[in-house]
């Protein structure tokens, strides 16, 4: 996936009505508000701090900042169809063919209906706690095509994070909203602080803590999509007190694509 952090000035444009045919577009919007056009009619989403628009494969969408202030926001392309290099060819003044980056004009038949988006506001998704540490799914395999998944995790002041492990078909993500998040990656350590963005592709051991004395805010974003339903499990076999024992933590992660290392 391609993921880039953008600004926009009040009264900025984004790009005209367009679809992508074989990958997702999909925003989070950390400061400020985006409004959107979505759908054959480009019915109007306004999407303020904290939102989550996913527009699948097929969605005319456009969208801008149509407040008075800046509006700062994440967007993912998933899976990846050369989003990242269309806008370094803009900013190097190189022509770049949309065709290459999986862009077209709106088709004749208006695609598929703005009903096909997803959107979720401030605080809304399915969420999971573990002791004082929970995360809210923004975006699930489930919704659109499932290329990716993005949540909202709040880690407790001195939460341990997963053994180390591999991801063998998925990449993972994390974006630090707030505080310093301690990962390791295979031996080298990172103290990752606010707006830091950290990707651990396929076949990286990894993991993740918070060693601080105060709350962690995260955006973990995988792609594609799945291995959100490997962290509900493991909350549904958590006690208040402890997580799953070991035995129990191996059983779950055979069914995902996770393995400890």
């Amino acid at each position: 996936m391609d993921v880039t952090e953008s600004r926009y000035a009040p009264g900025e444009r984004g790009p005209d009505p367009h679809i992508h045919r074989e990958h997702a577009d999909a925003f989070y919007v950390l400061e400020g508000a985006l409004l959107f056009g979505l759908g054959p009619r480009l019915t109007e989403v306004l999407a303020p701090a904290g939102t989550l628009v996913l527009v699948p494969a097929g969605v005319i969408h456009t969208f801008g900042n149509d407040a008075s202030r800046d509006a700062t926001f994440l967007n993912v392309h998933a899976p990846s169809k050369g989003f990242a290099d269309s806008l370094r060819a803009r900013r190097d003044g190189r022509e770049l063919a949309a065709e290459r980056f999986d862009t077209f004009d709106p088709p004749a038949d208006g695609g598929r209906t703005d009903a096909d988006a997803v959107v979720r506001g401030d605080g809304e998704g399915d969420g999971i706690a573990v002791g004082a540490s929970r995360a809210l799914f923004k975006a699930e395999a489930a919704d659109g095509d499932g290329t990716f998944c993005l949540l909202e995790t709040t880690l407790a002041p001195g939460f341990p994070g997963p053994v180390p492990h591999v991801h063998e078909r998925h990449v993972d993500s994390f974006f630090v909203v707030d505080g310093t998040l301690t990962l390791q990656v295979g031996d080298e350590r990172i103290d990752a602080g606010s707006g830091s963005y950290a990707a651990v592709p396929p076949g990286n051991v990894h993991t993740f803590a918070n060693e601080s004395d105060e709350q962690v805010r995260v955006l973990n974003a995988m792609a594609p999509g799945g291995f959100e339903q490997y962290l509900k499990e493991v909350a549904a076999a958590a006690s208040p007190e402890r997580p799953p024992d070991p035995d129990t933590m191996a059983a779950i992660a055979a069914r995902y694509d996770f393995v400890p290392r």
